[in-house]
């Protein structure tokens, strides 16, 4: 289907042709609009620009120049530097629509473009990329946070739409912990699986991601339908020895893993009592077999 009629088709241009930069323009490029201009300095940037955007890299002012909307696909500490660097060499800024896709920086961060003439936009894909060529069918149906001025929402909405994203609105203010909420649980998640799987194997467990798959899969199913109702194990039974046990025997095998369980197994008790899934005599004893000092 031919969608470059369409009304409102737009010049796009990707600083950073990264991971997350040569997906979403890819995606923009499907909604029809044209991908003019890319910026990257790495050998997989000039090859994502040409494979996937059809594009040779440029650099980041000519990119702007060419452009109307501008994707900043930039890691975050990068974020700050790139805006005010552009806004300092005098580049036309008036106008062009500037998009990052940080999760915890909003509007603030562009700011020194915005008082330049941009019209800025943060829209943050809620979708792990790797690389791969399932990236951009992956986000196909992901939530996109968006922040926007007021008056640019519609526009913004639009964007996310487009690529086929369901915009959901991030107050400014509550970027940090938006993309805190969302990095603790995925990030942390591969940590968790990648530290069973490397325990599993030191007792002889030849594939660990076979054992752990049903149980993980299940596990997650269970949170995101019922959230902390779908606790089960040890914390939640209040069986204080089981998990003493379990604090003593990582002291042993994996030392380092030891105070991430002593805290999480904590964390999840608060939530399980505060949610009236274990009783108080039993917490109360789940903290002290927890409360010692041997592991530290």
């Amino acid at each position: 289907m031919d969608t470059s009629d369409r009304p409102g088709r737009l010049a796009v241009g990707v600083v950073g042709a990264g991971r997350v930069g040569s997906v979403l323009g890819a995606a923009l490029a499907q909604a029809g609009h044209r991908v003019v201009a890319a910026a990257g300095v790495s050998e997989a940037s000039r090859r994502r620009a040409a494979e996937r955007l059809g594009v040779r890299i440029s650099q980041a002012d000519d990119v702007i120049g060419r452009s109307e909307l501008v994707l900043l696909t930039v890691p975050d500490d990068a974020l700050p530097g790139l805006v005010s660097g552009l806004a300092a060499t005098g580049v036309d800024l008036r106008g062009k629509m500037l998009v990052h896709t940080s999760g915890a920086y909003g509007l603030g961060v562009l700011d020194p473009a915005t008082a330049a003439g941009a019209l800025p936009f943060a829209l943050h894909p809620v979708m792990t990329f790797t690389g791969r060529d399932d990236d951009l069918r992956r986000i196909t149906g992901c939530s996109f946070g968006v922040t926007a001025p007021e008056a640019l929402r519609p526009v913004a909405e639009a964007l996310v739409i487009e690529m086929g994203g369901e915009p959901v609105w991030i107050a400014e203010e509550s970027r940090a912990l938006y993309h805190a909420a969302l990095a603790g649980a995925a990030n942390h998640m591969v940590t968790l699986i990648a530290e069973a799987q490397e325990l599993l194997k030191k007792i002889g467990v030849e594939q660990p991601g076979r054992m752990l798959g049903p149980l993980l899969g299940a596990a997650l199913d269970n949170a995101l339908r019922l959230g902390i109702s779908g606790l089960t194990g040890p914390v939640v039974r209040g069986d204080a020895v089981t998990v003493r046990k379990h604090v003593d025997a990582l002291i042993l095998a994996a030392p380092e893993a030891a105070d991430a369980y002593v805290v999480l197994a904590r964390l999840t008790a608060d939530r399980a009592l505060a949610a009236g899934l274990l009783k108080p005599e039993a917490a109360e004893r789940l903290l002290d077999a927890l409360g010692g000092n041997s592991w530290t």
